[in-house]
């Protein structure tokens, strides 16, 4: 069994760490204005008001927070927190956004406002956190991410719950816990290098979708985080 304990050298929260994060918030949103208001205009267009969705999800030591993303449903959907392949609630605009990762940009907010970090572990709803489990208890030391190895090795996520009678039961059962795992593994030998790595890798595959390859992964993050 894994070690779910992360000792405290280990974790890269320093003062430098924070303010690499709020310097790249901060100049992302700045150099990415026009692409946030190229999407607004196209959700408004597209199924009107409103463009962003907020939603509850379980932050650093177990506290909520509010996320920030581009709306990618149609405006009172209601139904599962997982989404599949081919749900009727995503609209034409929303499956673009969705297949470019381009819903998670406003999440840029969350990283200057602190609830966020650039790479920590994906935030989870309040209905799939199991706070007194001690993989949770470890994942949960740490501030959530925009993005994680969990979240690149799981891109095609909506296609694989697709597959299933039961999208909900597959992802809480299965691809939950295995995400839970590979973030506790990279936390395990996560370091300044590797972060920027794996930001690199996300901006990689948000843009070239079509060219992901988990083998480049492994090798460019070292296989040691998968163990």
């Amino acid at each position: 069994m894994r070690d779910t304990s992360i000792t405290r050298s280990r974790r890269p929260r320093q003062t430098w760490c924070r303010i690499f994060d709020v310097a790249c918030a901060a100049a992302g949103l700045l150099l990415l204005l026009p692409v946030l208001a190229a999407i607004a205009a196209a959700i408004l267009w597209d199924d009107g008001a409103p463009v962003f969705f907020t939603q509850t999800r379980v932050g650093k030591r177990g506290r909520p927070f509010r996320i920030w993303k581009f709306r990618t449903m149609r405006a009172g959907s209601r139904g599962s927190a997982v989404t599949a392949a081919g749900d009727q609630r995503v609209t034409r605009t929303g499956a673009v956004l969705r297949r470019f990762k381009l819903d998670e940009l406003p999440q840029l907010f969350n990283v200057l406002k602190g609830d966020m970090s650039l790479v920590g572990p994906r935030p989870e709803v309040p209905e799939y956190v199991q706070l007194e489990a001690p993989i949770w208890q470890a994942v949960l030391q740490v501030r959530p991410g925009v993005t994680d190895l969990a979240t690149l090795l799981y891109r095609d996520e909506e296609n694989l719950l697709g597959t299933s009678g039961d999208p909900n039961e597959l992802y809480r059962e299965t691809v939950l816990p295995a995400k839970l795992m590979l973030n506790l593994g990279y936390l395990h030998s996560r370091s300044f290098p590797r972060d920027l790595k794996l930001i690199g890798l996300t901006i990689r595959y948000s843009l070239f979708p079509e060219h992901f390859d988990p083998e480049l992964i492994k090798r460019t993050l070292g296989t040691e985080v998968l163990k």
